[in-house]
């Protein structure tokens, strides 16, 4: 423990991931939709812990209001939902792919800057292929994505497609290493 760290009481702040992580899904969109063969569904989500403060009520309010209000030229619907786990998501629907890549990082941007970046669980982007729901999470504290791909019926994942994903993308998205940090979403509400 280093001289600053006795003196704060042994407290560190994170270390946030470097920003341009969340918008290389922009790229990597075109890839997925020219080369995989995926479709993005025109939604894309962003789940974080809510607090009851008024602080941070008034900082998500705003941030729903200056999104909407930029709906008049980008057309970005935003909506809000809260899942069976408690967490508070604010779904974005814009057929332009890169506007809500950019509302996302508005969401978390604002957050960040009240002081609540603790509070972002992830980003999902919805993309579906012959039919089938699958999902690209980034995970805000480790700063990486990762696919899901969940499988037809009751909670049970298609871990061979998204290491076929993992494999096929790689290059282009920052892709967790960790397996076990490859967390199911389920009941995703996009």
């Amino acid at each position: 423990m280093g001289f600053l760290d006795a003196l704060l009481g042994g407290k560190r702040k994170l270390k946030l991931p470097a920003r341009d992580r969340l918008f290389a899904m922009t790229t990597a969109q075109v890839t997925l939709e020219t080369s995989l063969g995926l479709k993005h569904r025109s939604v894309a989500g962003i789940a974080f812990q809510s607090l009851a403060t008024a602080d941070f009520k008034e900082i998500v309010n705003d941030t729903k209001e200056l999104l909407s209000g930029a709906a008049a030229d980008t057309g970005t619907k935003v909506e809000t939902s809260t899942d069976d786990y408690g967490y508070a998501w604010i779904i974005l629907r814009d057929q332009d792919f890169e506007d809500l890549v950019v509302a996302i990082n508005t969401v978390s941007s604002s957050l960040e800057a009240g002081g609540y970046g603790d509070r972002l669980l992830a980003a999902v982007f919805a993309f579906e292929e012959e039919g089938r729901p699958l999902y690209f999470i980034y995970n805000f504290k480790r700063g990486m994505y990762y696919p899901f791909v969940p499988a037809p019926g009751s909670q049970k994942r298609n871990s061979e497609r998204e290491l076929q994903l993992k494999a096929q993308i790689g290059a282009e998205l920052p892709i967790e290493p960790e397996l076990q940090r490859w967390f199911p979403l389920w009941e995703i509400p996009l």
